[in-house]
């Protein structure tokens, strides 16, 4: 049998270090640039070096997401926070965007880096093309079942990442437009209203 990691995500200091000393084996979790969880309180950059110390010195890892779609604009504020996430020593980076894995693959060549469950990767295929260009773990979409997943993981070798618990979107993750369409908040820029989560009456069922 491969070996299971228990990674569990901490949206505060106070919940990485429930789960460190509860027995996960890595934890993942937002700063306060580019996650895709911008209502979460997050990390702000002493916070990411604080938590990085105490996570390591228990023999656990830590992912860091930067899993929102980069615009133009971002792109060199990405690459400096990216380069402080590696100086750190953060064990990954959470990405969803394909254009900046390239670039970090080519600036930070050996820094792991994860494809996000934003990426909806739901195929062998997706997975293997997320491989070929430089993914060193793939978060499969939430909606794969499990006889899916035990296909991906025998027909390849990079690191598989399922969800066992937590939220799971209507639409493959992330991708719905609901929210930015009635609300102007988009999941993949990290604003999802959930408007999903809504309670909504049927007026024409016919």
């Amino acid at each position: 049998m491969k070996d299971v990691e228990l990674l569990a995500p901490v949206g505060s200091f106070e919940a990485l270090k429930a789960a460190v000393q509860n027995g996960a084996n890595a934890v993942y979790l937002g700063g306060k640039d580019f996650s895709a969880r911008a209502s979460a309180n997050n990390f702000d950059r002493n916070e990411l070096r604080e938590a990085v110390k105490y996570a390591h010195i228990r023999d656990v890892q830590v992912f860091v997401t930067a899993n929102t779609l980069i615009k133009q604009t971002e792109v060199e504020d990405f690459v400096e926070y990216a380069k402080f996430l590696y100086d750190i020593d953060v064990d990954a980076i959470i990405l969803q965007d394909i254009g900046m894995a390239k670039l970090l693959k080519k600036l930070l060549p050996d820094f792991e880096l994860h494809a996000s469950t934003q990426m909806v990767a739901h195929s062998l295929e997706d997975v293997k093309y997320l491989q070929s260009v430089g993914f060193d773990r793939v978060v499969l979409a939430r909606e794969v079942n499990v006889e899916e997943i035990k296909y991906i993981c025998d027909n390849s070798d990079v690191d598989i990442e399922v969800f066992v618990h937590g939220a799971l979107c209507v639409c493959y993750s992330g991708q719905c437009l609901m929210s930015s369409m009635i609300g102007n908040r988009s999941g993949n820029r990290g604003r999802c209203a959930q408007p999903c989560r809504q309670k909504y009456e049927l007026i024409d069922i016919n």
